[in-house]
């Protein structure tokens, strides 16, 4: 079954009325949303968005979207660990002319894992890294 990887960005645009990529992002959402593949994201991806909301006096939406991202059974959860963190660490070292977060490393690791080609992101990082971007 298809597989797309879901970043910090589509999360937050969706999330959040006031991100101008929110429009875009619930449309393609609910056009997804009728043939939904599986989507996958990280621990990494679940901090920064919880801490992204909670930071803005929303911790409600902070909580409802971390549960929604442990809980789905729609959602494929991976932890990062110890392999990944020092495949990640290579990468950001090797790639020094880009300006990747270590999370946007551990993403790009995990989407080569997991055989993943095409991200739901609005970060520009992944289509630099060799991945198809969403929408």
């Amino acid at each position: 079954m298809r597989q797309l990887f879901l970043d910090t960005s589509y999360l937050i645009a969706i999330e959040s009325a006031d991100d101008h990529n929110h429009k875009v992002a619930l449309t393609h959402w609910q056009d997804l949303s009728g043939n939904l593949p599986i989507i996958v994201t990280t621990s990494y991806i679940f901090d920064e968005v919880v801490t992204f909301f909670n930071n803005r006096n929303r911790h409600g939406k902070a909580v409802e979207i971390g549960k929604l991202l442990l809980e789905s059974p729609s959602v494929k959860f991976i932890y990062i660990d110890e392999a990944v963190i020092h495949e990640a660490w290579r990468y950001f070292i090797q790639h020094s002319d880009k300006t990747y977060s270590f999370t946007d490393c551990t993403s790009f690791v995990v989407m080569k894992q997991q055989r993943i080609r095409a991200a739901l992101t609005f970060d520009q990082h992944f289509v630099q890294a060799g991945f198809k971007r969403n929408p």
